[in-house]
């Protein structure tokens, strides 16, 4: 893996737009192909990483790891693990993460309508 130059002038504007842009500061936290559909199943209540597993089944363990992981460090998902044998590890939106199922579900709701062919895309 190649070490990123923070001096860069990519990374300074990077910077720049993570502090100046909420699109893009809102893209950083929830951004890419996995993190929108892991919130949309913690969306409906505590999960396992096996439940989260079953239910994203094209997700590979290390990227559902991954992703909870930038999650959980985001403030946006809570990893709690009960002290018991085997391990139990529940993982739950946190309050800031709650406060997004309002776009996941409006992204569900879009998502639904533009599959049934209700928008034209002219």
């Amino acid at each position: 893996m190649t070490a990123i130059k923070e001096s860069s002038t990519i990374q300074q504007n990077k910077k720049y737009a993570l502090n100046t842009c909420p699109v893009t500061y809102f893209m950083e936290k929830i951004g890419g192909f996995w993190k929108p559909i892991i919130l949309y199943h913690l969306s409906t209540g505590d999960k396992r990483y096996s439940e989260l597993k079953r239910a994203i089944p094209a997700v590979t363990e290390k990227m559902l790891i991954q992703h909870l992981k930038q999650l959980e460090k985001d403030g946006i998902v809570i990893r709690t693990a009960k002290p018991v044998v085997p391990p139990h590890v529940v993982y739950e939106l946190s309050t800031a993460g709650k406060s997004l199922v309002p776009v996941i579900q409006s992204m569900s709701e879009w998502a639904f309508k533009d599959m049934a062919g209700n928008y034209d895309h002219s």
